[in-house]
């Protein structure tokens, strides 16, 4: 199995079509691009000429938001073939999944849902990641949730139950500061020491974010990961708290929602920069 996590340690940002130009001419901090594998399984069109463009220029991190790894049911047979297409004719320089499940007997959820920290649900998560990295001969990325609610039957907290994962299939990990901080919200829990604890030495690839502020039925702070603003500057000073312990790392900027123009999302990514260089 090799390990395509081949990022180069700098900023990079999710790609989305109206920025094509301006990528192409002037990507300025922006050194690698990362994709929703869900939104290139088809067999021709524009998107995937698109991405066969980028493909020449740019590092490609290959984000899949389709498995449900942490789903009770057996994988997708068919959206596994599709995927495994994908990567074999791409070769991303990375492969990653989150840890959630979006998927209930025949249906599909339009959401990445959170598992219960048990070490049946670890087992059963890892027969999929193992599953997962024999079908596409890689290394996969395994994502970090946010979470809003938590099950009264977790036996563990989620960092040992990561750790555990990662242990039983050999997986490198995603950690997402935006979610480490929005659930530390919401959950009541410090985001400082998840981040001090955190299993750094798997770590292939790092997300930020922005994400909206709510209130949930008892007045508390809610906080949803929504992917459509700025990273936060509390977000921020997790991943410097991060990466005195790491180095510069793979950081690549999420914003999937009310995208703002290419000058916007290119000075996040440049400020990712100027952290990872402070980092170095």
């Amino acid at each position: 199995m090799p390990l395509i996590s081949h990022l180069p340690k700098s900023a990079g940002v999710g790609y989305k079509p109206q920025h094509l130009a301006d990528i192409l001419a002037t990507p300025g901090a922006v050194k690698w691009l990362e994709i929703h594998a869900e939104n290139y399984m088809g067999e021709g069109g524009p998107p995937l000429a698109q991405l066969k463009r980028l493909a020449e220029s740019f590092p490609i991190s290959c984000h899949g938001v389709g498995l449900s790894i942490g789903g009770e049911t057996p994988l997708d047979k068919e959206h596994l073939a599709r995927l495994k297409s994908l990567i074999g004719w791409l070769k991303p320089a990375s492969f990653s999944e989150h840890l959630a499940w979006s998927t209930h007997e025949t249906g599909f959820l339009n959401d990445l849902l959170p598992v219960p920290y048990t070490m049946e649900t670890a087992k059963r998560v890892a027969e999929h990641i193992d599953e997962v990295q024999s079908a596409l001969n890689v290394q996969m990325l395994l994502e970090n949730p946010s979470t809003y609610v938590a099950f009264a039957s977790s036996t563990m907290d989620e960092i040992t139950f990561i750790e555990e994962v990662v242990s039983r299939t050999g997986c490198r990990l995603l950690l997402d500061v935006n979610n480490v901080f929005v659930s530390g919200t919401n959950q009541e829990y410090s985001p400082s020491e998840y981040i001090s604890r955190f299993p750094v030495e798997h770590i292939g690839e790092l997300h930020l974010g922005g994400h909206r502020v709510d209130t949930d039925d008892h007045g508390a702070p809610l906080l949803i990961d929504s992917h459509n603003d700025k990273v936060v500057n509390p977000v921020w000073a997790l991943l410097d708290e991060l990466l005195s312990r790491t180095g510069p790392l793979p950081t690549l900027i999420e914003w999937d929602n009310e995208i703002p123009d290419w000058a916007t999302l290119e000075s996040e990514a440049n400020r990712a920069t100027r952290a990872l260089e402070a980092a170095a």
